[in-house]
C-alpha cells in the first residue's frame, strides 16, 4: 500500500512539474506613428492558436510549451509580419510588434490604439481624407465607447453628442432624430453607407462605430434634411478566429443574450467570416407594454486577390412590441404628477416591424493613388399597426380626462435598391496636390401603403385613472381604406476635389446633380385608381476653405446646400419646385497635447429661403395648393472636445447652442420657434481602466427647453393651437466593469438621479423617458 501511494504520488508531482513547466508570451502592438494597435490578429503558426489585441495594442498567450514558433501578426490594410520566437520554460517573452501600412492593399481600414477626433476618417464621408483636412463637422463614437457605456438604444448613443438629440418617440416603436434643428428621417439615416427606415429602432449590438456628418450632405446623397446625417457601421469579418457570448439581464424584465464568432477559412486564409446577433426580451416601467426582437448580421469577406476584395453583408432586424402611444393631456399641458407607469391605450395593441438588407461591395485599387468602390444594397422593410389613436386625436381632452377612443391600422411595405459607385485618387498637378472623388448613385425605393378606416368611438376611459380591467379588450375587423403605391428613381452624378495648395492652405470644390421621378397610385376601396407623376432636379455644390498654421490647428469656412422636393401644385396649376437650402459655416479644430486633446468649434447658419406652405391668396383654403413664401433659419454654435490625457483615461464633452425659428410665414408667427428643438444641449462623458482589469465611468446629457404642441397659425381667427413647453432635464448613466482573462462583468445604472422628462408629437403622444433602471452583462471572449 505504502508504494502504491507513493507510485501515486510521484505521478501528480511529475505531472505537476511538467505542467508547471511552461512559457508565456507577452507583447505590444504598435502601428508606423507608435500607437497602439486594437484588434490585430496575432497567431502561433504551429499551435493554430490565436488571439486578438486589445484597445490598448496588448495580447497574452499562456501555458505554451518550450520550443521555436513562428509568431504571425495580420491586419487589412497593412503587411503581414511573420516573426520567430523562442519560448522557454517558467520564462515570459516580451515583444513589441510594428505592422506598416501595404501600399498594394487596402487603406481604408486603419489600425489605432487611440485616434483623435480630428484624425479620423469617416466611410460615409466617401472622401478617404482625415476630418482635420476637411471644412466639415464631424463626430465618430467607436466601439469601445458603445460597450463600456453598455449602449442600448440610440438615446444612450447620442448621449454622446450635441445639437443631435431625440425629438420623440411616437408609438414607443421609434426613436426620431434631429440635428441643427431639423427632422433626420429615413433619408438621413444610414447603415454601412445605405439608407435604413428608422420607423424602427436600430440594434447596437452588432455595430463597430456610429458616424455623424453634420450639416448638408446633399451632395453625397441628394435630397437629405439638411440637418446631417447618421451612419451606422456593422462589424466586419476577421481572419483571426475568435468570439464573444454574453447575456445582459435588467430592470423591468430584460433579457438579452448576444454572440459574435469570426475567423478565417481554409489554409490560405483568402475568406473570412463574421455572424454575430442577439435575441431581447422585455417589459417595460409602462403597465401593459411588452417588447421582443431577434437580430441576425452574417458577412464575409473574399480576398480576390492582392487588390481586390469583395464584401458581402446581410442584416436582418424583426421587432414586435405593444404599442404605445404614451398619455394625453388637458389644455395643451402635461398633467401634473401624471404616473409615468400609466397606460391608457388599448392592450392587445401592437407594431409589428421587420427590416432585412443584403450589400455587396467590391473595392479593387489599381496601384497606391487610385482605389475604386462598386456597392449594391437590397433593403426590404414591412411594418404593420394595429393600435387606439393617439391621446388627443380628432378631440381635445377635457378637465375631467374623459377620452373617447378610436382605434387606427396601416400596413407598410417598402422595398429600396441602390447602386452606387465611387472612384477616389490622389495625383499632383506640379506641387499642387489634389485628393478626388467621382460618383455615381442610383436607387428605387417603392412604398406601399394600405390604410384602414379608423373605427371610431370604441370605447370611454379616463386618463386620469389606470385603465380599467373591465374596459373594453376585443378586436374588431377593420375597412380597408386607399391602397397607395409610390415608386421613386433617383440618380445622382457627383464630382469633388480637395485641393492642396500647400500644407497650410486647402480648398474643397464639390458638385451634384440630383433627378428624381416619383410617382403616386392611389386605389381607393371601390377599385377606383388615380395616378399622378413629378419629376424634380436639383445641382448641390460644395465650398470649403482650410488653412493650417500647423498641422495640429484647422481653421475653415464653407458653404454648401441641399433641397426639400416639394409636394402639392401653386395657383397656375403647376408642380412645385425643391425648395433650395444654403448652409453657411465657420469652425476651428485642434488637436493639444500631443494629439491628447480634440477641441473643435463650429458656428453655422442654415437658411431656407423658399419654404413651402398653403398659398392664401384670395383666401385659398386648399392644403394642396401652396406657394414658396415661407423662410426658416436655424443658426447655432458647437463646441466639442474629447481626451485621452493617459492611456487609461477617456473624456468626451461638448455643448450646443441652436435656435430655429420662422423668419417670415404666412401661416404662423414670424420670429416664433419650431417645434422639438431645444436651444440648449450639452454632453460629458468619462471612462476610466485601471491595470487591474476594473474599469468605471459616467455617460451625462443636458436637454435643454423646447416646445412640442402646435403652432400657432396669423391667419385663422381665434386660433386655438398653442405650444407647449417642456422643461430642461439632465440625465446622469453611471457604468462599472471588471474583466478577468476572458470574462467580463459590467453593471449600468441609468438615471441615476431617476428624472422625470417627456417627449411629445404634437399635442399628443406623451411618451415619458426611462426611469432608473439597472442591468448586469456578463460576456466571455475567446
Amino acid at each position: 500500500m505504502k508504494s502504491l501511494i507513493y507510485t501515486i504520488l510521484m505521478v501528480l508531482v511529475l505531472q505537476f512539474s511538467v505542467f508547471a513547466q511552461t512559457g508565456e508570451l507577452k507583447g505590444f502592438v504598435n502601428d508606423s506613428e507608435g500607437k497602439a494597435a486594437a484588434y490585430v490578429s496575432v497567431q502561433i503558426k504551429e499551435l493554430k492558436k490565436g488571439v486578438n489585441s486589445d484597445d490598448n495594442g496588448e495580447f497574452k498567450f499562456s501555458n505554451l510549451k518550450s520550443g521555436n514558433y513562428t509568431l504571425i501578426a495580420s491586419f487589412i490594410g497593412f503587411k503581414t509580419l511573420e516573426q520567430q520566437i523562442k519560448i522557454e520554460d517558467n520564462k515570459t517573452l516580451h515583444l513589441s510588434l510594428e505592422l506598416l501600412e501595404n501600399a498594394e492593399s487596402l487603406k481604408e481600414i486603419i489600425i489605432k490604439g487611440y485616434t483623435s477626433q480630428n484624425e479620423k476618417v469617416l466611410s460615409i464621408g466617401k472622401l478617404a481624407v482625415k476630418a482635420m483636412d476637411l471644412p466639415v463637422s464631424m463626430q465618430t463614437i467607436e466601439r469601445a465607447v458603445l460597450e463600456n457605456q453598455q449602449v442600448l438604444t440610440m438615446q444612450d448613443v447620442l448621449m454622446n453628442t450635441n445639437g443631435v438629440y431625440i425629438m420623440g418617440a411616437t408609438g414607443g416603436y421609434q426613436e426620431e432624430i434631429a440635428a441643427r434643428g431639423f427632422s433626420m428621417g429615413s433619408n438621413n439615416t444610414f447603415k454601412n453607407g445605405t439608407r435604413f427606415i428608422n420607423s424602427m429602432s436600430p440594434e447596437l449590438s452588432g455595430l463597430e462605430r456610429v458616424e455623424l456628418l453634420k450639416g448638408s450632405a446633399a451632395f453625397l446623397f441628394g435630397n437629405v434634411a439638411a440637418g446631417g446625417i447618421l451612419n451606422l457601421v456593422t462589424k466586419k469579418p476577421k481572419f483571426g478566429f475568435g468570439g464573444e457570448a454574453g447575456m445582459r439581464i435588467g430592470s423591468f424584465g430584460l433579457l438579452k443574450p448576444s454572440f459574435d464568432i469570426y475567423g478565417g477559412i481554409g489554409k490560405k486564409e483568402n475568406v473570412a467570416f463574421r455572424i454575430n446577433g442577439s435575441y431581447q426580451k422585455a417589459n417595460s416601467f409602462r403597465q401593459f407594454v411588452q417588447s421582443e426582437r431577434v437580430y441576425v448580421n452574417p458577412s464575409l469577406l473574399f480576398k480576390l486577390s492582392k487588390k481586390t476584395e469583395l464584401l458581402i453583408e446581410a442584416d436582418y432586424l424583426n421587432d414586435n412590441r405593444t404599442a404605445d402611444f404614451g398619455a394625453g393631456m388637458i389644455n395643451y399641458k402635461i398633467i401634473p404628477d401624471y404616473p409615468r407607469e400609466r397606460f391608457v391605450g388599448v392592450r392587445w395593441g401592437y407594431v409589428k416591424s421587420n427590416q432585412l438588407a443584403g450589400t455587396g461591395t467590391l473595392t479593387h485599387r489599381f496601384n497606391e493613388n487610385w482605389k475604386l468602390n462598386i456597392s449594391s444594397t437590397y433593403r426590404q422593410f414591412e411594418q404593420q399597426i394595429f393600435a387606439n389613436t393617439r391621446p388627443n386625436a380628432g378631440t381635445l381632452i377635457k378637465e375631467d380626462g374623459i377620452w373617447t377612443r378610436s382605434l387606427q391600422k396601416n400596413e407598410n411595405f417598402d422595398d429600396y435598391f441602390i447602386t452606387q459607385a465611387d472612384l477616389n485618387g490622389s495625383f499632383k498637378t506640379g506641387k499642387i496636390t489634389h485628393e478626388s472623388l467621382i460618383g455615381v448613385d442610383a436607387d428605387k425605393f417603392t412604398q406601399k401603403t394600405q390604410a384602414y378606416v379608423n373605427f371610431t368611438n370604441y370605447d370611454k376611459i379616463n386618463i386620469l385613472q389606470n385603465l380599467s380591467e373591465s374596459s373594453r379588450n376585443d378586436i374588431p375587423t377593420m375597412a380597408k381604406a386607399n391602397f397607395t403605391d409610390n415608386p421613386t428613381s433617383r440618380l445622382g452624378i457627383y464630382a469633388q476635389d480637395l485641393v492642396s495648395f500647400s500644407q497650410k492652405l486647402k480648398l474643397l470644390l464639390g458638385l451634384r446633380y440630383s433627378y428624381q421621378q416619383a410617382e403616386s397610385n392611389i386605389t381607393t376601396a371601390a377599385g377606383i385608381k388615380t395616378t399622378t407623376e413629378t419629376t424634380d432636379g436639383a445641382f448641390s455644390p460644395r465650398f470649403g476653405l482650410v488653412y493650417q498654421p500647423s498641422k495640429n490647428q484647422s481653421a475653415f469656412l464653407s458653404y454648401s446646400n441641399s433641397f426639400v422636393l416639394n409636394t402639392g401644385i401653386d395657383l397656375a396649376g403647376k408642380v412645385l419646385p425643391p425648395s433650395i437650402v444654403h448652409q453657411y459655416e465657420i469652425g476651428l479644430k485642434n488637436e493639444l497635447f500631443k494629439n491628447k486633446l480634440s477641441a473643435n468649434v463650429a458656428i453655422y447658419r442654415i437658411d431656407n429661403e423658399n419654404m413651402a406652405q398653403m398659398s392664401l391668396t384670395n383666401g385659398n383654403a386648399y392644403t394642396y395648393i401652396k406657394e414658396l413664401v415661407g423662410y426658416v433659419r436655424s443658426s447655432g454654435l458647437e463646441i466639442d472636445f474629447a481626451a485621452r490625457p493617459t492611456q487609461n483615461l477617456t473624456l468626451m464633452a461638448g455643448y450646443s447652442f441652436n435656435e430655429t425659428k420662422y423668419v417670415k410665414s404666412n401661416t404662423f408667427l414670424e420670429g416664433s420657434l419650431l417645434r422639438y428643438n431645444p436651444n440648449h444641449t450639452a454632453n460629458a462623458s468619462l471612462q476610466y481602466q485601471t491595470a487591474k482589469g476594473f474599469n468605471f465611468g459616467f455617460t451625462s446629457a443636458y436637454i435643454g427647453k423646447r416646445f412640442a404642441g402646435r403652432s400657432t397659425r396669423v391667419q385663422v381667427a381665434n386660433d386655438a393651437y398653442r405650444l407647449i413647453e417642456l422643461p430642461d432635464y439632465f440625465q446622469f448613466d453611471a457604468t462599472a466593469g471588471y474583466t478577468f482573462k476572458k470574462l467580463s462583468l459590467r453593471a449600468k445604472v441609468g438615471n441615476l438621479f431617476d428624472v422625470i422628462s417627456y417627449n411629445v408629437h404634437d399635442d399628443n403622444s406623451v411618451n415619458p423617458i426611462n426611469p432608473r433602471n439597472y442591468s448586469i452583462t456578463l460576456a466571455w471572449k475567446w
